[in-house]
């Protein structure tokens, strides 16, 4: 039986200079997780920020003790940050989301669904015929991100429509074992953790979801996009050995 002290849910969000944005989903997330019935933690990651991230994190948590900041210097990339908030999550669940909430908490339930059946680890998926993309991204970025993720299927994990999407939730075991091996720190961490829970014959349901473009993105497609794909080929190549090897 759970203790008593352990949140149902813990909610990772990275973030990287987000002082615009947070008052904003700090506000969101309370609304909504405080509504369901269920105990819950929100971790919010502050990835090296220059801004005023971390305080308005931790002025918000005064009045709501579910949320708390982790604050380091300097920048390291995403995955780094996703991977340092998972670390410290103590919920049966963990769910990260990204810091727009381009998809809405309400999404939660659907992936609480799949993890209730016996899944190890449910993402959301934005190209499944059921989702729906209420504000599609510029006509360049969504037509590059699927190219993406069939080069992806082709190269590494088969079956799988996206690896992109900032919605994944895990049971603390899988999250343990996925991450304590991945080793990018950059946005490339999201295709590196579903390839390690292949390796390690996990179960991954793709879940339908709502979604809606945000602007204020950080990935630079000319910077970002080659350093990914160069990730993605060295993955490939390491072969499953190397990659279930634990980070160092």
């Amino acid at each position: 039986m759970p203790q008593l002290s352990v949140p149902r849910l813990s909610v990772v969000v990275p973030a990287y200079n987000e002082e615009e944005r947070l008052p904003r989903t700090l506000a969101r997330l309370h609304e909504y997780y405080s509504g369901q019935g269920y105990r819950y933690e929100v971790i919010v990651v502050s990835d090296g920020s220059a801004d005023r991230t971390r305080e308005l994190v931790e002025d918000f948590a005064k009045g709501h003790p579910e949320f708390r900041v982790i604050e380091y210097q300097p920048n390291h990339g995403k995955g780094y940050a996703v991977r340092t908030g998972i670390e410290q999550a103590k919920g049966e669940l963990i769910l990260f989301c990204d810091a727009d909430l381009a998809t809405p908490q309400e999404e939660t339930e659907k992936l609480l669904e799949h993890m209730a059946k016996g899944a190890d680890v449910a993402i959301g998926s934005r190209p499944l015929r059921e989702s729906t993309l209420e504000v599609h991204q510029p006509f360049y970025r969504e037509m590059l991100g699927r190219s993406f993720n069939k080069l992806v299927q082709l190269l590494a994990i088969r079956g799988i429509e996206d690896t992109q999407c900032g919605f994944k939730m895990f049971t603390p075991e899988a999250a343990r074992e996925i991450f304590r091996r991945c080793k990018l720190d950059g946005f490339g961490f999201d295709f590196e953790s579903l390839m390690i829970a292949r390796d390690l014959g996990l179960r991954i349901d793709e879940v339908p979801i709502r979604w809606s473009h945000q602007e204020g993105s950080k990935v630079v497609l000319m910077r970002d996009g080659p350093r990914m794909l160069l990730d993605l080929v060295k993955l490939r190549l390491a072969g499953k050995r190397k990659r279930l090897a634990l980070r160092g």
